[in-house]
C-alpha cells in the first residue's frame, strides 16, 4: 500500500446556469418565484431555505435574468442602496439572517433598500435560512416591512432529489461514480443538503489522498471514519 498523499485542493466551480437547478417537489414553488420575474405582486420577495438546498443557485438565475446586483448582507451599507439600484433596478442580498444573528447587519440600511426599491419600481430578493419572522432584527419598521413580503421556502430533499444532488456535486468536482456508490450513501447519510455537500468534499479528498476512484468501500470508511482500503482491498 503506497503511504497517503497531502490532497491537493484545485478548488471546483459549481454548475450553475439554468439547466443545472435541479426541480423537485421541495423547490418548485421557490423555482416558479423565480421564473415568474417581474411578474410579482410586490416589490420583494424572501427566499429560505437550508444550507446546500439551492438559494446561491436561485440567486445567480435572478441575477441572470434580472441583471440583479448580489451582495452579502454583511456588507451592505447605508451608502449601499442607490449604487445597488444604479445600474438594472434590481438587487439580491443573500444570509440576511446570518448577517444578522453574527451582529453585522445593518438594519437601517436594509430598510432603507426596501424603501428605495419600492420608490424606484425595482425588485428584491433576500435570502436566510429561517423564515424572516425567526430573523434576530431590532428595528420594528424593517421587521414590519419584512412581514408584509410575500415569501417563498425550500423545503428538506426527498431521496431522488438528494440522489441527483450527490450526482451534481460529484460532477462539480468531475467525479464519475456509479450507482452503487449513490445508492450506499443515500442510505447512511444525514438527509440534508448540508450533509451531502459535506460528504462528498470529504470522499473527494480521500479521493485525492490515496490517489483513487470513489467507489463504496471508500465510502464505507469516510463514512465510518477509518482508514480507506487500497484499490487491491477493494477488490478483495
Amino acid at each position: 500500500m503506497t503511504e497517503a498523499q497531502l490532497p491537493l485542493d484545485l478548488g471546483h466551480r459549481p454548475a450553475l446556469s439554468a439547466g443545472d437547478f435541479l426541480v423537485a417537489p421541495c423547490n418548485a414553488d421557490a423555482h416558479a418565484w423565480l421564473e415568474r420575474w417581474p411578474i410579482w405582486p410586490g416589490a420583494a420577495l424572501v427566499l429560505t431555505g437550508p444550507p446546500g438546498s439551492g438559494k446561491t443557485h436561485l440567486v445567480h438565475l435572478f441575477s441572470a435574468s434580472s441583471g440583479a446586483v448580489t451582495i452579502s448582507a454583511a456588507d451592505l451599507t447605508v451608502e449601499a442602496p442607490p449604487h445597488l439600484l444604479a445600474g438594472a433596478g434590481a438587487v439580491a442580498v443573500e444570509d440576511c439572517d446570518q448577517a444578522a444573528a453574527a451582529g453585522q447587519l445593518d438594519e437601517a440600511a436594509l430598510f432603507h433598500l426596501i424603501n428605495l426599491v419600492r420608490e424606484t419600481r425595482g425588485h428584491l430578493l433576500l435570502t436566510g435560512r429561517e423564515v424572516a419572522a425567526r430573523w434576530p432584527l431590532r428595528l420594528a419598521d424593517l421587521i414590519s416591512r419584512l412581514r408584509a413580503m410575500p415569501a417563498v421556502a425550500i423545503g428538506g430533499p426527498d431521496d431522488a432529489l438528494l440522489a441527483s444532488v450527490l450526482v451534481k456535486l460529484f460532477a462539480d468536482r468531475q467525479i464519475k461514480v456509479g450507482e452503487e456508490v449513490v445508492s450506499y450513501l443515500l442510505g447512511r447519510m444525514e438527509r440534508s443538503f448540508a450533509a451531502a455537500a459535506a460528504l462528498v468534499e470529504s470522499l473527494d479528498r480521500a479521493a485525492l489522498a490515496g490517489q483513487r476512484a470513489v467507489t463504496v468501500p471508500l465510502a464505507r470508511a469516510v463514512l465510518d471514519g477509518v482508514t480507506p482500503p487500497t484499490d487491491e482491498e477493494d477488490l478483495a
